[in-house]
Protein backbone atom coordinates (compact mmCIF):
# COMPACT_ATOMS: atom_id res chain seq x y z
CA UNK A 1 0.00 0.00 0.00
CA UNK A 2 1.81 2.99 -1.39
CA UNK A 3 1.16 6.86 0.13
CA UNK A 4 0.38 8.70 -3.17
CA UNK A 5 1.08 12.99 -2.31
CA UNK A 6 -1.43 15.06 -4.25
CA UNK A 7 -0.58 17.95 -5.47
CA UNK A 8 0.46 20.95 -3.46
CA UNK A 9 0.82 18.51 -0.29
CA UNK A 10 3.95 18.17 1.41
CA UNK A 11 5.64 15.83 3.50
CA UNK A 12 8.16 15.62 6.18
CA UNK A 13 10.50 12.38 6.84
CA UNK A 14 11.51 11.58 10.40
CA UNK A 15 14.11 9.16 10.30
CA UNK A 16 14.31 7.56 13.32
CA UNK A 17 16.48 4.28 15.03
CA UNK A 18 13.82 1.75 16.06
CA UNK A 19 16.19 -0.01 18.07
CA UNK A 20 16.34 3.30 20.38
CA UNK A 21 12.14 4.48 20.29
CA UNK A 22 12.37 6.44 23.76
CA UNK A 23 15.10 8.63 22.68
CA UNK A 24 14.22 8.67 19.33
CA UNK A 25 10.76 10.39 20.36
CA UNK A 26 12.30 13.33 20.77
CA UNK A 27 13.14 13.95 16.83
CA UNK A 28 9.81 13.76 16.28
CA UNK A 29 9.25 16.27 18.96
CA UNK A 30 11.46 18.46 16.87
CA UNK A 31 10.06 18.14 13.72
CA UNK A 32 6.43 18.94 15.00
CA UNK A 33 7.39 22.30 16.98
CA UNK A 34 10.30 23.46 14.21
CA UNK A 35 9.03 22.23 10.59
CA UNK A 36 5.96 20.62 10.01
CA UNK A 37 2.71 23.03 8.90
CA UNK A 38 -0.72 22.46 8.56
CA UNK A 39 -2.07 19.46 6.04
CA UNK A 40 1.37 18.25 6.12
CA UNK A 41 1.74 14.16 5.70
CA UNK A 42 4.56 13.31 8.47
CA UNK A 43 5.96 9.96 7.56
CA UNK A 44 7.79 8.44 10.77
CA UNK A 45 10.70 5.85 9.20
CA UNK A 46 11.54 3.75 11.90
CA UNK A 47 14.92 2.13 11.07
CA UNK A 48 16.05 -1.50 12.93
CA UNK A 49 19.86 -1.09 12.09
CA UNK A 50 20.12 -4.65 13.92
CA UNK A 51 18.07 -7.92 13.77
CA UNK A 52 19.68 -10.91 14.22
CA UNK A 53 23.21 -11.51 13.02
CA UNK A 54 24.64 -9.31 9.97
CA UNK A 55 25.30 -10.61 6.74
CA UNK A 56 24.38 -9.80 2.92
CA UNK A 57 21.74 -11.66 1.86
CA UNK A 58 20.33 -10.59 -1.65
CA UNK A 59 17.34 -11.83 -0.96
CA UNK A 60 14.54 -9.22 0.29
CA UNK A 61 11.07 -10.05 2.04
CA UNK A 62 8.24 -8.16 2.12
CA UNK A 63 4.74 -7.66 4.71
CA UNK A 64 2.61 -4.97 5.78
CA UNK A 65 0.48 -4.28 8.29
CA UNK A 66 -1.95 -1.51 9.79
CA UNK A 67 -1.59 -0.32 13.57
CA UNK A 68 -5.40 1.36 13.90
CA UNK A 69 -5.19 4.47 12.07
CA UNK A 70 -1.49 4.15 11.38
CA UNK A 71 0.05 2.13 8.15
CA UNK A 72 2.87 0.58 8.93
CA UNK A 73 5.18 -0.92 5.96
CA UNK A 74 7.43 -3.68 7.07
CA UNK A 75 10.38 -5.04 4.71
CA UNK A 76 13.56 -6.40 5.20
CA UNK A 77 16.20 -8.58 4.52
CA UNK A 78 16.32 -12.56 5.34
CA UNK A 79 19.68 -12.54 7.10
CA UNK A 80 21.92 -15.63 7.80
CA UNK A 81 20.61 -18.28 10.26
CA UNK A 82 17.68 -16.00 11.31
CA UNK A 83 14.14 -16.99 9.67
CA UNK A 84 11.35 -14.97 8.65
CA UNK A 85 9.78 -15.99 11.41
CA UNK A 86 12.00 -14.48 13.84
CA UNK A 87 11.71 -11.16 12.07
CA UNK A 88 8.27 -11.15 12.50
CA UNK A 89 8.14 -11.72 16.22
CA UNK A 90 10.50 -9.48 16.31
CA UNK A 91 9.22 -6.48 14.41
CA UNK A 92 5.35 -7.18 16.21
CA UNK A 93 7.23 -6.22 19.76
CA UNK A 94 8.06 -2.95 17.99
CA UNK A 95 4.88 -2.40 16.17
CA UNK A 96 3.15 -2.69 19.90
CA UNK A 97 6.18 0.50 21.01
CA UNK A 98 5.37 2.03 18.43
CA UNK A 99 1.75 1.90 18.50
CA UNK A 100 1.71 3.09 22.74
CA UNK A 101 4.62 5.12 22.11
CA UNK A 102 3.43 7.41 19.37
CA UNK A 103 -0.16 7.13 20.07
CA UNK A 104 -0.27 10.92 21.52
CA UNK A 105 1.41 12.42 18.50
CA UNK A 106 -1.22 10.91 16.03
CA UNK A 107 -3.89 12.37 18.00
CA UNK A 108 -2.00 15.52 18.01
CA UNK A 109 -1.50 15.19 14.22
CA UNK A 110 -5.29 14.57 13.75
CA UNK A 111 -6.35 17.68 15.63
CA UNK A 112 -3.76 19.98 13.47
CA UNK A 113 -5.05 18.61 10.42
CA UNK A 114 -1.62 16.60 9.74
CA UNK A 115 -1.29 13.29 8.44
CA UNK A 116 0.88 10.89 10.43
CA UNK A 117 2.44 8.00 8.73
CA UNK A 118 4.65 5.20 10.67
CA UNK A 119 6.73 2.49 8.64
CA UNK A 120 9.32 -0.20 10.27
CA UNK A 121 12.01 -1.10 7.94
CA UNK A 122 14.58 -3.78 8.46
CA UNK A 123 16.95 -4.88 6.43
CA UNK A 124 18.13 -1.89 4.13
CA UNK A 125 20.62 0.74 4.60
CA UNK A 126 19.11 3.61 6.25
CA UNK A 127 20.10 6.21 4.04
CA UNK A 128 19.11 4.07 0.81
CA UNK A 129 15.62 3.54 2.50
CA UNK A 130 15.01 7.16 3.46
CA UNK A 131 16.10 8.96 -0.05
CA UNK A 132 13.78 6.22 -1.72
CA UNK A 133 11.18 7.73 0.74
CA UNK A 134 11.68 10.91 -0.06
CA UNK A 135 11.86 10.82 -3.70
CA UNK A 136 7.83 9.16 -3.86
CA UNK A 137 6.67 12.29 -2.70
CA UNK A 138 7.14 16.11 -2.25
CA UNK A 139 9.24 16.17 0.65
CA UNK A 140 10.50 19.55 2.22
CA UNK A 141 12.12 18.30 4.91
CA UNK A 142 13.96 14.96 6.31
CA UNK A 143 14.58 14.86 9.89
CA UNK A 144 17.52 12.28 11.17
CA UNK A 145 17.81 11.44 14.92
CA UNK A 146 20.99 11.40 16.21
CA UNK A 147 22.02 7.60 15.88
CA UNK A 148 21.55 8.58 12.35
CA UNK A 149 23.20 12.01 11.59
CA UNK A 150 26.05 10.20 9.98
CA UNK A 151 24.03 9.91 7.26
CA UNK A 152 23.46 13.69 7.17
CA UNK A 153 25.87 14.23 4.18
CA UNK A 154 25.19 12.00 2.00
CA UNK A 155 21.19 12.51 2.41
CA UNK A 156 21.50 15.73 1.45
CA UNK A 157 24.10 15.47 -1.53
CA UNK A 158 21.14 13.01 -2.73
CA UNK A 159 18.16 14.56 -1.39
CA UNK A 160 15.77 17.56 -2.93
CA UNK A 161 15.18 19.02 0.34
CA UNK A 162 16.55 20.19 3.33
CA UNK A 163 18.23 18.27 6.06
CA UNK A 164 17.97 18.38 9.70
CA UNK A 165 20.19 16.21 12.32
CA UNK A 166 19.84 16.02 15.61
CA UNK A 167 22.52 16.76 18.13
CA UNK A 168 21.26 16.79 21.39
CA UNK A 169 17.59 16.95 22.85
CA UNK A 170 16.84 20.43 21.45
CA UNK A 171 20.08 20.61 19.08
CA UNK A 172 19.90 20.77 15.22
CA UNK A 173 23.10 20.73 12.35
CA UNK A 174 20.62 21.90 9.24
CA UNK A 175 21.74 21.65 5.82
CA UNK A 176 19.91 23.94 3.41
CA UNK A 177 19.10 23.03 0.02
CA UNK A 178 20.48 26.61 -0.71
CA UNK A 179 22.82 27.43 1.82
CA UNK A 180 25.84 26.16 3.69
CA UNK A 181 25.56 23.55 7.00
CA UNK A 182 25.08 25.94 10.09
CA UNK A 183 24.27 24.97 13.52
CA UNK A 184 20.80 25.51 15.06
CA UNK A 185 19.90 26.09 18.10
CA UNK A 186 16.55 25.32 19.42
CA UNK A 187 15.13 26.39 22.85
CA UNK A 188 16.45 24.37 25.92
CA UNK A 189 12.89 23.91 26.97
CA UNK A 190 10.22 21.11 27.07
CA UNK A 191 7.71 20.58 24.24
CA UNK A 192 4.03 20.29 25.93
CA UNK A 193 1.22 19.46 24.66
CA UNK A 194 0.39 22.81 23.78
CA UNK A 195 3.65 23.48 22.21
CA UNK A 196 2.81 20.94 20.10
CA UNK A 197 0.57 22.96 18.24
CA UNK A 198 1.72 22.75 14.45
CA UNK A 199 0.59 25.99 13.77
CA UNK A 200 4.27 26.73 15.42
CA UNK A 201 5.99 25.93 11.98
CA UNK A 202 7.34 29.50 11.98
CA UNK A 203 8.87 28.87 15.91
CA UNK A 204 12.29 30.19 16.64
CA UNK A 205 15.20 28.16 15.93
CA UNK A 206 17.96 30.60 16.97
CA UNK A 207 16.82 33.07 19.82
CA UNK A 208 15.71 35.82 18.32
CA UNK A 209 15.69 35.13 14.72
CA UNK A 210 14.67 33.42 11.89
CA UNK A 211 15.93 31.17 9.49
CA UNK A 212 15.16 32.36 5.90
CA UNK A 213 13.96 28.78 4.79
CA UNK A 214 11.37 28.41 7.65
CA UNK A 215 9.09 31.77 6.33
CA UNK A 216 6.32 31.31 4.45
CA UNK A 217 5.18 28.52 2.87
CA UNK A 218 5.74 30.01 -0.91
CA UNK A 219 9.77 30.62 -0.26
CA UNK A 220 10.23 26.79 0.16
CA UNK A 221 9.86 26.33 -3.41
CA UNK A 222 13.18 27.06 -4.21
CA UNK A 223 14.69 24.64 -1.96
CA UNK A 224 14.52 21.46 -4.34
CA UNK A 225 15.33 21.13 -7.78
CA UNK A 226 12.54 20.24 -10.35
CA UNK A 227 14.15 17.39 -11.94
CA UNK A 228 14.88 14.41 -9.75
CA UNK A 229 18.52 13.39 -9.12
CA UNK A 230 19.48 10.67 -11.48
CA UNK A 231 20.26 7.42 -9.14
CA UNK A 232 21.31 3.74 -10.49
CA UNK A 233 19.18 0.61 -10.02
CA UNK A 234 21.93 -0.25 -6.83
CA UNK A 235 20.13 2.16 -4.55
CA UNK A 236 16.67 1.20 -5.26
CA UNK A 237 13.86 -0.93 -2.76
CA UNK A 238 14.90 -4.39 -3.83
CA UNK A 239 18.36 -4.57 -4.92
CA UNK A 240 20.62 -6.29 -5.04
CA UNK A 241 18.97 -9.43 -5.79
CA UNK A 242 19.24 -12.61 -7.13
CA UNK A 243 18.20 -12.67 -11.39
CA UNK A 244 17.45 -15.47 -13.71
CA UNK A 245 18.90 -16.12 -17.26
CA UNK A 246 16.01 -14.59 -18.84
CA UNK A 247 16.43 -11.52 -17.05
CA UNK A 248 20.12 -11.09 -17.67
CA UNK A 249 19.81 -12.15 -21.51
CA UNK A 250 17.04 -9.29 -21.79
CA UNK A 251 19.32 -6.91 -20.07
CA UNK A 252 21.50 -8.01 -22.82
CA UNK A 253 19.76 -7.99 -25.58
CA UNK A 254 20.80 -11.35 -25.73
CA UNK A 255 24.18 -11.00 -25.46
CA UNK A 256 24.69 -9.58 -28.42
CA UNK A 257 28.09 -8.51 -29.93
CA UNK A 258 26.67 -4.55 -29.83
CA UNK A 259 26.57 -5.02 -25.81
CA UNK A 260 29.97 -6.72 -25.83
CA UNK A 261 32.63 -4.03 -24.23
CA UNK A 262 35.46 -6.79 -22.87
CA UNK A 263 36.53 -10.29 -23.53
CA UNK A 264 39.07 -12.71 -22.56
CA UNK A 265 39.84 -16.05 -21.76
CA UNK A 266 37.51 -16.91 -18.79
CA UNK A 267 35.12 -13.42 -18.34
CA UNK A 268 33.15 -11.34 -21.20
CA UNK A 269 31.83 -8.12 -19.99
CA UNK A 270 28.34 -6.61 -21.73
CA UNK A 271 26.91 -3.39 -21.19
CA UNK A 272 22.95 -3.55 -20.79
CA UNK A 273 20.18 -1.66 -19.64
CA UNK A 274 17.95 -2.36 -16.71
CA UNK A 275 14.77 -0.18 -15.92
CA UNK A 276 16.06 2.77 -18.30
CA UNK A 277 19.44 2.57 -16.62
CA UNK A 278 22.86 1.43 -17.52
CA UNK A 279 24.23 -1.56 -16.18
CA UNK A 280 27.75 -3.60 -16.13
CA UNK A 281 27.08 -7.71 -16.42
CA UNK A 282 30.01 -9.87 -16.23
CA UNK A 283 30.31 -13.19 -17.54
CA UNK A 284 32.05 -15.69 -15.43
CA UNK A 285 32.57 -18.95 -17.81
CA UNK A 286 33.72 -21.57 -15.21
CA UNK A 287 35.58 -18.50 -13.10
CA UNK A 288 34.15 -19.93 -10.04
CA UNK A 289 36.32 -18.57 -7.70
CA UNK A 290 36.64 -15.19 -9.51
CA UNK A 291 33.18 -14.43 -9.05
CA UNK A 292 32.36 -15.80 -5.53
CA UNK A 293 35.59 -13.41 -4.67
CA UNK A 294 34.04 -10.42 -6.14
CA UNK A 295 30.30 -11.31 -5.05
CA UNK A 296 31.49 -11.68 -1.52
CA UNK A 297 33.19 -8.01 -1.54
CA UNK A 298 30.57 -6.15 -3.95
CA UNK A 299 27.75 -7.44 -1.29
CA UNK A 300 30.29 -5.27 1.42
CA UNK A 301 30.58 -1.95 -0.28
CA UNK A 302 27.88 0.55 -1.32
CA UNK A 303 29.69 3.97 -1.56
CA UNK A 304 27.74 6.84 -3.89
CA UNK A 305 31.56 6.79 -6.13
CA UNK A 306 31.47 2.99 -6.56
CA UNK A 307 29.87 0.74 -9.14
CA UNK A 308 27.79 -1.04 -6.16
CA UNK A 309 26.45 -4.42 -6.88
CA UNK A 310 23.04 -4.59 -8.65
CA UNK A 311 22.49 -8.40 -8.59
CA UNK A 312 23.62 -11.92 -9.82
CA UNK A 313 22.98 -15.11 -11.59
CA UNK A 314 24.24 -18.32 -12.04
CA UNK A 315 22.97 -20.95 -13.99
CA UNK A 316 25.06 -24.03 -15.07
CA UNK A 317 28.60 -23.57 -15.58
CA UNK A 318 27.83 -19.30 -16.38
CA UNK A 319 27.67 -16.65 -13.39
CA UNK A 320 26.94 -13.36 -13.53
CA UNK A 321 27.68 -10.08 -11.80
CA UNK A 322 25.11 -6.87 -12.11
CA UNK A 323 26.62 -3.46 -11.27
CA UNK A 324 25.96 0.09 -11.29
CA UNK A 325 27.42 1.60 -14.64
CA UNK A 326 27.49 4.35 -17.46
CA UNK A 327 28.38 5.40 -20.84
CA UNK A 328 29.27 8.29 -20.82
CA UNK A 329 33.05 7.20 -20.95
CA UNK A 330 36.33 6.66 -18.70
CA UNK A 331 38.42 9.50 -17.51
CA UNK A 332 41.16 7.79 -19.65
CA UNK A 333 39.44 7.87 -22.66
CA UNK A 334 38.48 12.15 -21.77
CA UNK A 335 41.98 12.62 -20.82
CA UNK A 336 43.19 11.02 -24.12
CA UNK A 337 41.01 13.39 -26.75
CA UNK A 338 41.66 16.91 -26.77
CA UNK A 339 38.11 18.64 -27.01
CA UNK A 340 36.78 16.21 -23.82
CA UNK A 341 40.48 16.95 -21.91
CA UNK A 342 40.14 20.58 -22.54
CA UNK A 343 36.75 20.66 -20.93
CA UNK A 344 38.40 18.90 -17.53
CA UNK A 345 39.51 22.38 -15.94
CA UNK A 346 42.07 22.09 -12.97
CA UNK A 347 39.34 22.42 -10.59
CA UNK A 348 37.23 19.54 -11.89
CA UNK A 349 40.64 17.14 -11.94
CA UNK A 350 40.69 18.02 -8.51
CA UNK A 351 37.13 17.20 -7.77
CA UNK A 352 37.02 13.89 -9.27
CA UNK A 353 40.64 12.82 -7.04
CA UNK A 354 38.78 13.86 -4.20
CA UNK A 355 35.86 11.49 -5.34
CA UNK A 356 37.81 8.63 -6.00
CA UNK A 357 40.01 9.59 -2.77
CA UNK A 358 36.86 9.04 -0.37
CA UNK A 359 35.76 5.45 -2.32
CA UNK A 360 39.97 4.44 -1.15
CA UNK A 361 39.27 5.68 2.20
CA UNK A 362 35.48 4.01 2.58
CA UNK A 363 37.54 0.92 0.87
CA UNK A 364 40.51 1.07 3.92
CA UNK A 365 38.87 2.63 6.52
CA UNK A 366 34.91 2.39 6.80
CA UNK A 367 34.41 -0.77 5.84
CA UNK A 368 32.81 -2.48 8.81
CA UNK A 369 34.56 -5.95 8.28
CA UNK A 370 37.84 -4.70 7.92
CA UNK A 371 39.59 -3.17 4.77
CA UNK A 372 39.42 -3.89 1.31
CA UNK A 373 41.87 -2.84 -1.34
CA UNK A 374 41.12 -2.02 -4.80
CA UNK A 375 44.46 -2.87 -6.58
CA UNK A 376 43.30 -1.81 -9.86
CA UNK A 377 43.02 2.20 -9.53
CA UNK A 378 43.39 3.75 -12.96
CA UNK A 379 41.87 6.44 -15.08
CA UNK A 380 40.09 3.54 -17.63
CA UNK A 381 38.64 2.11 -14.09
CA UNK A 382 37.08 5.31 -13.24
CA UNK A 383 33.32 6.11 -15.85
CA UNK A 384 31.97 9.26 -15.67
CA UNK A 385 28.36 9.83 -14.47
CA UNK A 386 26.33 12.84 -14.75
CA UNK A 387 27.96 16.10 -14.82
CA UNK A 388 31.46 15.22 -13.52
CA UNK A 389 30.32 12.57 -11.14
CA UNK A 390 32.37 9.11 -11.46
CA UNK A 391 32.41 6.21 -10.32
CA UNK A 392 35.10 3.34 -9.69
CA UNK A 393 34.43 -0.12 -11.03
CA UNK A 394 36.19 -3.22 -11.27
CA UNK A 395 36.68 -5.22 -8.11
CA UNK A 396 38.20 -7.94 -9.93
CA UNK A 397 41.20 -7.84 -8.62
CA UNK A 398 40.30 -6.90 -5.34
CA UNK A 399 40.77 -8.39 -1.87
CA UNK A 400 39.37 -8.52 1.63
CA UNK A 401 42.26 -7.79 4.27
CA UNK A 402 42.00 -9.08 8.07
CA UNK A 403 40.79 -6.36 10.14
CA UNK A 404 43.58 -5.16 12.68
CA UNK A 405 45.86 -2.57 13.26
CA UNK A 406 47.42 -2.60 10.32
CA UNK A 407 45.26 0.30 9.34
CA UNK A 408 44.81 2.34 12.18
CA UNK A 409 46.45 5.64 12.80
CA UNK A 410 47.15 4.82 15.97
CA UNK A 411 49.84 2.03 15.04
CA UNK A 412 52.57 2.64 17.38
CA UNK A 413 55.44 4.26 15.03
CA UNK A 414 58.59 2.44 13.58
CA UNK A 415 60.68 0.73 15.82
CA UNK A 416 57.68 -1.56 17.20
CA UNK A 417 57.94 -5.14 15.36
CA UNK A 418 55.31 -5.88 13.08
CA UNK A 419 53.50 -9.34 12.49
CA UNK A 420 53.05 -10.94 8.75
CA UNK A 421 49.64 -10.56 8.81
CA UNK A 422 49.90 -6.68 9.73
CA UNK A 423 52.74 -6.28 6.82
CA UNK A 424 50.15 -7.80 3.96
CA UNK A 425 47.89 -5.68 4.96
CA UNK A 426 50.02 -2.02 5.11
CA UNK A 427 51.45 -3.71 1.53
CA UNK A 428 48.24 -3.43 -0.15
CA UNK A 429 46.75 -0.80 0.95
CA UNK A 430 50.11 1.01 -0.07
CA UNK A 431 49.06 -0.85 -3.60
CA UNK A 432 46.17 1.86 -3.71
CA UNK A 433 48.03 4.59 -2.33
CA UNK A 434 50.47 4.75 -5.02
CA UNK A 435 48.16 3.95 -7.59
CA UNK A 436 45.60 7.15 -6.37
CA UNK A 437 49.00 9.15 -6.58
CA UNK A 438 49.81 7.80 -9.98
CA UNK A 439 45.94 8.90 -10.79
CA UNK A 440 46.87 12.28 -9.27
CA UNK A 441 49.74 12.62 -11.93
CA UNK A 442 47.96 11.84 -14.64
CA UNK A 443 45.10 14.38 -13.83
CA UNK A 444 48.29 16.83 -13.80
CA UNK A 445 49.80 15.85 -16.94
CA UNK A 446 47.11 14.48 -19.08
CA UNK A 447 49.40 11.43 -20.07
CA UNK A 448 49.04 7.82 -19.67
CA UNK A 449 50.20 6.04 -16.94
CA UNK A 450 49.20 2.70 -17.51
CA UNK A 451 48.70 0.75 -20.92
CA UNK A 452 45.45 -0.99 -21.86
CA UNK A 453 44.40 -3.06 -24.37
CA UNK A 454 43.82 0.20 -26.89
CA UNK A 455 46.97 2.36 -25.78
CA UNK A 456 50.61 2.18 -24.71
CA UNK A 457 51.64 3.84 -21.94
CA UNK A 458 54.94 5.59 -21.55
CA UNK A 459 57.24 3.24 -19.93
CA UNK A 460 59.61 6.73 -18.80
CA UNK A 461 56.47 8.64 -17.56
CA UNK A 462 57.56 8.50 -13.65
CA UNK A 463 61.16 9.28 -14.64
CA UNK A 464 60.22 12.58 -16.59
CA UNK A 465 57.70 13.96 -14.20
CA UNK A 466 58.53 13.03 -10.59
CA UNK A 467 62.12 14.88 -10.77
CA UNK A 468 59.81 18.02 -12.43
CA UNK A 469 57.46 17.58 -9.52
CA UNK A 470 60.07 17.05 -6.88
CA UNK A 471 61.42 20.15 -8.08
CA UNK A 472 58.46 22.21 -7.92
CA UNK A 473 58.42 22.96 -11.96
CA UNK A 474 54.75 22.48 -12.10
CA UNK A 475 54.65 24.37 -15.15
CA UNK A 476 56.71 22.04 -16.86
CA UNK A 477 54.33 18.92 -16.02
CA UNK A 478 50.95 21.18 -16.49
CA UNK A 479 48.56 19.71 -18.93
CA UNK A 480 49.40 21.82 -21.83
CA UNK A 481 45.43 22.18 -23.02
CA UNK A 482 45.01 23.73 -19.91
CA UNK A 483 48.01 26.04 -19.61
CA UNK A 484 46.24 29.24 -20.31
CA UNK A 485 43.50 28.48 -17.55
CA UNK A 486 45.86 30.18 -14.48
CA UNK A 487 44.24 28.06 -12.02
CA UNK A 488 47.49 26.14 -10.35
CA UNK A 489 46.25 26.35 -6.56
CA UNK A 490 44.91 22.98 -7.76
CA UNK A 491 47.72 21.52 -9.48
CA UNK A 492 49.79 22.44 -6.16
CA UNK A 493 47.71 20.52 -4.46
CA UNK A 494 47.68 17.50 -6.49
CA UNK A 495 51.41 17.53 -7.19
CA UNK A 496 51.84 17.42 -2.95
CA UNK A 497 49.13 14.71 -2.51
CA UNK A 498 51.16 12.65 -5.30
CA UNK A 499 54.75 13.28 -3.61
CA UNK A 500 52.90 12.06 -0.32
CA UNK A 501 51.23 8.71 -1.80
CA UNK A 502 54.59 7.76 -3.86
CA UNK A 503 56.29 7.64 -0.65
CA UNK A 504 54.19 4.96 0.88
CA UNK A 505 54.97 1.48 1.46
CA UNK A 506 56.96 -0.04 4.43
CA UNK A 507 55.91 -0.64 7.55
CA UNK A 508 57.72 2.59 9.22
CA UNK A 509 56.74 4.82 6.14
CA UNK A 510 52.93 4.43 5.82
CA UNK A 511 50.75 6.84 4.75
CA UNK A 512 47.22 6.27 4.89
CA UNK A 513 44.40 7.59 2.25
CA UNK A 514 42.77 10.52 4.86
CA UNK A 515 46.43 12.03 5.09
CA UNK A 516 46.52 12.28 1.16
CA UNK A 517 42.63 13.59 1.54
CA UNK A 518 44.21 15.92 4.05
CA UNK A 519 46.46 17.54 1.89
CA UNK A 520 43.62 17.70 -1.29
CA UNK A 521 41.55 19.70 0.82
CA UNK A 522 43.11 22.70 1.97
CA UNK A 523 42.16 25.51 0.90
Amino acid sequence: MERRTWKGEESVIVVMDANRTKGSVDTLSWALHNVVKPRDTVVVLGILCELGKKSYSCFPFHMGVGISAIWERIEFSVQGDVTPQYLVEEIAKKREQYQSTLQPFYQQCKKNKVKLEVKLVAGFDPKIITLEEAHKSNTRWIVLDSHLKRDKAFIHEHARCNIAAMKGKYVATILSRVAKCKQVYTESRNVGEEDMSIESSKALLIPGKKLDFLQEESSTAILYPLSPCWSPPSWKIGFPRKFDYVEVESITSKFSDECLVLEDESLQVYKGCLMETPVLVKCFSGSYDCFWSELKILAKVHHRYISNLVGFCRTGACMYLLQDYSCKGSLDSHLQCDEQATGLSWKVRLEIALKIGSCLRYLHEECDDGPIAHLSIRSSNILFCHGCSVMLTDFTSARCLKANNACNEDMPAGGTPVGEEEMEVIQNLSLDVHAYGLLLLELITGKKAHPDHNCKADPNFLDWVMPLIENDSLSEVMDPRLMDSGETREVHQMATAALHCRKSGSANNKHFISEVLVILQER
